[in-house]
């Protein structure tokens, strides 16, 4: 009676807090939040801190700041770093999203890696009810990422997820609507900025930005080599004179300086093919692969992942917003926990 009481007065929300952007889902409103995961923090000579702002705007500070202001970015290959900065970054985005403060705070279901600590878990808990939650489900990102793609987890056969994300990439297969085996390695979107910024640095002497280095890998970036001669020009720093410079980037020198994360990508994908049960192996050999997250996005991975591994790879509709469509149809299921305590 009062759960449904508290529902009409506020929207369920579903959290996926990544390590490059957050995003907020309300129920009847759909995705209502996609900001960078950043907070910019002004320190006064007392030592006293205070938010300047969040989110895209933090994050346009990031590299300009004097040394008073911070910018920092909570979440790191996935894995919350800094629970005070995230809770003051949920709180923030919170009151945007809502534009006022409800009587009654809403309910969350928040996404979290596979695997994840009990401590971990109820510091994230925490956090979240901190930031203006009155409940929170707990939603491990596999299980969001395939809820999201519509498939059918619940049922007795395996299906294969990969989410790229922008500090990690977990590779897992899941059944009866939980992970059998899974692969996480810190390899994800921001290492491969960081593999172009280190190869334009080796190869010629120039400093470059993390922009700079997302903006050559959207427009040059591939898997596999397209054999076609574009190029930009990308601005930045001598690393030996110190003054600013331009040169021009081809495609090629792009693709190369990604091969070695995708390579560690895939090898991740075959080692995880090679420890799941056969059963669930064969059912994965005929369902395929399902990749998400903004990774999943980099030219043909899907295509080399595929002729790695002889198995057909689909990347959803929405790649970016899979998990936390998915984390949102979970906020009146229980969890696994509290049936079992019901048990």
């Amino acid at each position: 009676m009062l759960t449904s009481m508290f529902g009409a007065l506020s929207a369920d929300v579903a959290i996926d807090m990544g390590s490059s952007h957050t995003r907020i889902h309300v129920a009847g409103r759909g995705i209502v939040c996609c900001q960078a995961s950043a907070v910019a923090v002004h320190e006064d000579p007392d030592g006293q801190r205070r938010v300047l702002c969040v989110g895209d705007e933090a994050l346009e500070m990031l590299g300009r700041t004097p040394p008073d202001i911070e910018v920092i970015q909570p979440v790191r290959e996935g894995d919350i770093v800094d629970f005070d900065v995230a809770e003051a970054m949920l709180r923030h985005l919170m009151l945007q999203v809502q534009g006022r403060r409800l009587w009654v705070s809403p309910r969350a279901a928040v996404t979290i890696p596979h695997g994840m600590g009990e401590m971990a878990r109820r510091a994230v808990r925490e956090s979240v009810e901190s930031a203006g939650i009155r409940e929170v489900v707990l939603v491990e990102q596999p299980v969001a990422c395939a809820v999201g793609a519509e498939l059918p987890v619940e049922e007795a056969r395996g299906h294969m997820i990969i989410e790229i994300g922008g500090g990690s990439t977990t590779v897992a297969v899941l059944s009866l609507d939980g992970v059998v085996h899974h692969h996480r390695l810190k390899v994800g979107g921001s290492h491969l900025d960081q593999a172009i910024a280190h190869h334009l640095r080796e190869r010629h002497g120039l400093l470059i930005g993390a922009r700079t280095a997302e903006e050559l890998k959207l427009e040059l970036g591939a898997a596999v080599a397209q054999g076609e001669g574009l190029s930009m020009e990308a601005r930045g720093r001598s690393t030996d004179s110190g003054w600013p410079r331009a040169v021009t980037v081809t495609a090629a020198e792009v693709e190369a300086a990604l091969a070695e994360p995708v390579r560690l990508i895939i090898d991740a994908v075959l080692s995880t093919l090679e420890h799941t049960p056969p059963d669930l192996a064969s059912d994965v050999a005929e369902t395929g692969i399902i990749m998400v997250g903004g990774g999943a996005l980099l030219r043909d991975l899907d295509r080399a992942i595929g002729e790695a591994t002889g198995l057909p790879v689909v990347i959803t509709e929405d790649p970016v917003c899979t998990a936390v469509l998915g984390a949102a149809s979970r906020v009146d299921r229980p969890t696994r926990a509290r049936v079992a305590a019901a048990i």
